[in-house]
């Protein structure tokens, strides 16, 4: 049995599942592994690094993968769009801005236009621009977002809303799909598959340090918080609506609610992260993961976990019907 969706149809995947394309986790080989077991891979192009953009295609092989962009980050170098549309992605996603700039661009290549959605508004704009795929991702997500809407209820709510509007634009869920109830509960709300980023941040082939996976694979959900403290650190302008969701630490904890004092300091505080960065220290770096962690405790090779998701997701949704719906 198999899991065929549009989704799979749209992209001749065997499983209706897509990897986030993180900064930095998704590189070329983590995205080539989630290709190649049936899934959608995306490379993260994050910030937008041209040289490590090209490595991380290279490193993808001949396995046809995606690309994302922090969008308002890219419009900074919109040469990185043009490079990642020469390598001819499956797929282009835009995040986190307004991708009316740049999806004429991705629609003219021929390539399918992924948008990232938080709330209503955001995927009214992505049926306006011409987007083939919609992502609900709801404040679970790992990363950064908006604190609005949770996945459960956000997913239903752009489904109706693009039933009505453009029923042929696929929606994706996204946001604490950590393991196949996850995906069977996406399907049941009317998306045609899932996005999902902290599950796949956990395996082998993620460019994470083992330090920090550790710390995920020992953690549960309860040990998130939304901060913008890293992004002030670090000198990353993000829109003021959007903090990012990373795990409790003692830097956390320090500077949380002190982000004016922070600004005044943040030279010397961003080499003592720096400094972490480089030694793998956790309680002063960051580990950008979602409330999902709780679901993580193992790190496997990305193309096996593909299969098992998939695996559970069907034994799910074929126990659901068989148990509720006997007569």
């Amino acid at each position: 049995m198999a899991l065929r969706t549009r989704l799979t149809d749209m992209f001749g995947i065997r499983h209706p599942i897509v990897l986030a394309p993180m900064d930095p986790a998704a590189g070329g080989a983590l995205a080539a592994a989630v290709s190649a077991a049936g899934g959608l891979g995306m490379i993260g192009g994050g910030y937008g690094n041209r040289e490590i953009l090209e490595a991380e295609f290279a490193k993808a092989g001949n396995q046809r993968v995606g690309c994302g962009f922090i969008t308002w980050s890219m419009a900074r170098d919109p040469s990185l769009l043009d490079l990642a549309l020469a390598r001819r992605p499956a797929a282009l996603m835009l995040s986190f801005s307004d991708p009316a700039p740049f999806a004429e661009t991705v629609r003219a290549a021929g390539v399918p236009l992924i948008c990232q959605v938080h709330n209503l508004d955001h995927a009214r704009r992505a049926l306006d621009v011409g987007a083939s795929v919609i992502v609900a991702q709801g404040t679970d997500a790992g990363g950064h977002g908006l604190t609005t809407r949770g996945t459960l209820t956000l997913v239903p709510s752009v489904v109706d809303l693009v039933a009505r509007e453009r029923p042929e634009i696929l929606v994706l869920a996204a946001g604490g799909i950590a393991d196949g109830r996850g995906i069977a509960a996406a399907l049941m709300l009317g998306a045609d598959g899932v996005l999902i980023g902290t599950r796949f941040w956990a395996t082998q082939e993620a460019l994470i340090h083992p330090a920090a996976k550790a710390r995920v694979v020992a953690a549960t959900g309860d040990e998130t918080v939304r901060t913008s403290v890293y992004d002030i650190v670090r000198n990353r302008a993000w829109p003021p609506e959007y903090t990012g969701r990373l795990m409790r630490n003692r830097f956390i904890e320090t500077w949380h609610g002190r982000e004016e004092e922070l600004r005044s300091l943040v030279g010397a505080e961003r080499e003592r992260v720096e400094a972490a960065d480089r030694r793998g220290d956790y309680e002063v770096s960051n580990v950008t993961v979602g409330e999902a962690i709780g679901l993580v405790r193992d790190l496997p090779p990305a193309g096996e976990l593909v299969e098992r998701l998939a695996v559970e997701a069907e034994v799910r949704l074929a126990s659901v019907a068989r148990h509720t719906l006997a007569t």
